[in-house]
C-alpha cells in the first residue's frame, strides 16, 4: 500500500455540504411546484407563467434575437405551405 494520507474529514465535509444543498434544492423545487399549483388553481396558465420566467432571465438582446428568429421561421413555414397549395391547384 502507499503512504498517501487522504484527509477523510475534509472529504466528509464536502460530501455533507453537497448533500445539504441537494436537500435544500429538493425543498425549493417542492415550494416552486406549490406556487405553480396555486397559480393554476386561480386559473392561470402555468406554461405561460414558465415562459414569462424564461424570458425574464434573458437580456433584451437575447429576447429580440429569439423573437426575430421565431418570426422568420414562422413566415418561412407559412410561405412553404402556400407554395404547396399553389402547386396543388
Amino acid at each position: 500500500m502507499s503512504d498517501v494520507t487522504i484527509p477523510g474529514g475534509k472529504i466528509r465535509s464536502f460530501v455533507e455540504r453537497v448533500e445539504n444543498i441537494d436537500g435544500e434544492l429538493a425543498e425549493l423545487n417542492e415550494q416552486k411546484k406549490e406556487v405553480f399549483a396555486e397559480a393554476k388553481g386561480e386559473g392561470f396558465d402555468v406554461k405561460i407563467l414558465k415562459e414569462i420566467i424564461k424570458l425574464r432571465k434573458q437580456d433584451q438582446d437575447e429576447r429580440d434575437e429569439h423573437e426575430s428568429l421565431l418570426d422568420l421561421y414562422m413566415r418561412a413555414m407559412e410561405s412553404a405551405s402556400e407554395e404547396k397549395v399553389a402547386k396543388a391547384a
